[in-house]
């Protein structure tokens, strides 16, 4: 009997000391420093590939100097054209990326379309169906505000039921949920939503690129 409690009380005490470790495991903290203001994002450790590919190439500077090349109004702001880096004005840009691709991490409802989260681009469902992203591309969730009738409208059309937390955050601090369970979410921003705000509403030509670049200076990480 002995032997057995003493067993159970092992099993116990490691399981506790493997969730306390999850919970010490920190998340790493990345600045971006925009030529319009600097932008804190944290990175989810829930899609570590994804993580782990933006700490590489923050390390290696990846980002530095490319530009806001998609700018949308009350949708999002994307980054991350390897081709954008001294751009002339009229070059159509978005299709510039490295030659890899990184498996779909969607952590979701978890982690939904909300203002100010930290996403990976990809190509369409038509290209890619099983919803890699890209190397490189990003977007930060601007999006807009939904009233309850919209929201409810939107599950009866799409057949899918939001969560309470999803409801709230669309209704308070908006988002696009038309994106949820499609790509995956790998951060937020924890800092410099004014200055995504100030992005979002530049000036743009037809193709979404802003009239007056939005330049990437730097990318560091800043805590781990």
């Amino acid at each position: 009997m002995k032997k057995i409690v003493s067993t159970i009380g092992c099993i116990v005490f490691l399981f506790v000391c493997s969730l306390a470790g999850k919970a010490q495991e920190k998340e790493t903290i990345v600045l971006i420093d925009t030529d319009m203001g600097k932008i804190k994002v944290k990175l989810y450790n829930e899609t570590p590939l994804h993580r782990d590919n933006f700490i590489k190439l923050v390390n290696v500077r990846q980002y530095d100097g490319l530009l806001f090349h998609r700018v949308i109004k009350q949708f999002m702001v994307q980054a991350g054209d390897v081709t954008s880096k001294d751009a002339p004005a009229d070059r159509k840009l978005g299709d510039g990326d490295l030659e890899y691709t990184i498996p779909a991490e969607i952590v979701y409802p978890e982690y939904f379309h909300k203002r100010g989260q930290l996403c990976a681009a990809r190509t369409g469902d038509d290209m890619n169906p099983e919803k890699a992203s890209s190397a490189t591309q990003f977007y930060i969730v601007t999006g807009k505000h939904f009233t309850e009738r919209e929201l409810d409208k939107m599950e009866q059309e799409r057949q899918i039921k939001l969560t309470a937390e999803q409801r709230q955050a669309y209704m308070i601090d908006g988002g696009v949920p038309h994106l949820d369970g499609a790509y995956t979410v790998f951060g937020e921003v924890i800092h410099g939503l004014k200055i995504v705000d100030k992005i979002q509403f530049v000036p743009t030509d037809e193709n979404d690129r802003p009239l007056q670049n939005v330049k990437i200076k730097s990318m560091k990480i800043v805590r781990k």
